[in-house]
């Protein structure tokens, strides 16, 4: 890796030819985006319980998350049940194509009404039999007489904060809170849209759970100085050039492009349309603060969206892909099994099999902090922020 005079990346650049451009230069470089300085992180923004039930109970229940993404209940009546730190949530397209988020608890005996996934407009608690509809109105109550002096309407269930955009549903866990998704995703929005996911077929998921903090799982899809080591044997170490990257920041998020080995055979090419689209050339990695993953590649998007466990240094992964391009036959369906069954494997088998050890270092260290350095700039911008939020001193 080479050193640079002015490591401090350019203002963040269009996605476009521009951004091309930049990775083109870093590639024949063999250099990388850098910051200016390594960043001393203390064990405890890791390891301390404290600092994670604020992010349990505070942090992530205020916070705009999104949620699902909009092409897993893309028709009138669909519906999934989720449960998010605990929560159980049912999430549902109303008969007027209105998308939902709510607590799955019935406001009887609170047991929950809806499971699993479907096509209904009806969902009956299991206890009493209770009935709602998916705008989350009363609809039914056996022995009505016992409960003639109530107003349905004050007893539908809980409806949660939430809006629909740039292909996903987001929400925030606790009711009192307003969502201002606007304030969150800021010019950050615009880099979403363009990629149009709300038109994306969604797939399959898998999930994981792990021994690592949700933090630094996250950290894992925010450099590529791993890649040769992690995935060495697999299409992302072999495939991509190591140890560098294309990063810009948008407030709280990020974007990470990581060119692939082929990006060097436009050096001294006239520009053309391909520069237009830097998906051609590199992998478009997207932090959507605080919590999830956009992996894109030409073909469509792996969404990894990654939560805290029951302590510290475990964490939940729940990771899906779509299509950019909807399967219009078995052939095309079983390769796009193969696409996600191949990522998954990368995600599972070598990313989470690492981790668990970074999780150990950080549960059984007795060094003052980890270091993190100037080539791992979106890592360091990860940690500034969520320490900011949490109210960290970083040294």
């Amino acid at each position: 890796m080479a050193t640079v005079e002015n490591p401090t990346p350019a203002p963040t650049s269009p996605y476009g030819a521009e951004l091309t451009r930049r990775a083109l230069a870093l590639a024949m470089s063999d250099t990388t985006d850098m910051a200016e300085s390594t960043l001393r992180v203390p064990l405890a923004y890791y390891r301390d319980d404290k600092f994670a039930e604020f992010e349990r109970t505070r942090l992530l229940r205020e916070t705009p998350l999104p949620l699902m993404a909009s092409a897993q209940i893309p028709n009138n009546d669909d519906y999934v049940v989720r449960t998010v730190l605990d929560d159980s949530l049912l999430i549902t397209r109303d008969h007027d194509g209105q998308a939902h988020v709510f607590l799955n608890y019935c406001r009887h005996r609170g047991a929950m009404p809806a499971c699993g996934s479907g096509n209904s407009r009806r969902f009956t608690c299991p206890y009493h039999a209770w009935v709602y509809d998916n705008k989350g109105r009363l609809r039914g109550v056996p022995g009505k007489a016992g409960f003639d002096d109530i107003d349905r309407n004050d007893y539908g269930l809980v409806e949660l904060p939430s809006e629909e955009r740039h292909g996903f549903i987001w929400g925030v866990l606790d009711a009192d809170v307003p969502l201002d998704l606007d304030s969150h995703l800021g010019g950050f929005g615009d880099e979403l849209a363009r990629w149009n996911y709300r038109n994306y077929q969604y797939h399959d998921e898998r999930y994981l759970e792990s021994s690592v903090s949700w933090k630094g799982a996250l950290e894992a899809f925010a450099e590529g100085y791993h890649f040769p080591f992690v995935h060495g044997d697999s299409v992302i170490g072999q495939n991509t050039i190591a140890n560098t990257h294309v990063y810009d920041g948008f407030g709280p998020h990020h974007r990470i492009g990581f060119p692939f080995n082929w990006i060097r055979e436009l050096e001294g090419k006239e520009q053309d349309d391909t520069w237009e689209d830097p998906i051609a050339h590199m992998g478009i990695i997207y932090w959507v603060y605080p919590n999830l993953i956009l992996a894109n590649s030409p073909v469509g998007v792996e969404v990894i969206d990654i939560l805290p466990g029951r302590s510290a240094t475990t964490c939940t992964v729940r990771h899906s892909w779509m299509a950019k391009y909807p399967a219009e036959s078995p052939e095309q369906v079983e390769m796009y099994a193969d696409i996600f069954a191949q990522v998954h494997a990368a995600v599972r088998d070598e990313d989470f099999a690492m981790l668990p050890q970074c999780g150990e270092g950080v549960r059984r260290g007795q060094h003052e902090h980890m270091l993190i350095g100037r080539n791992e700039i979106g890592v360091q911008h990860m940690i500034r922020v969520m320490s900011e939020r949490v109210g960290i001193t970083l040294k």
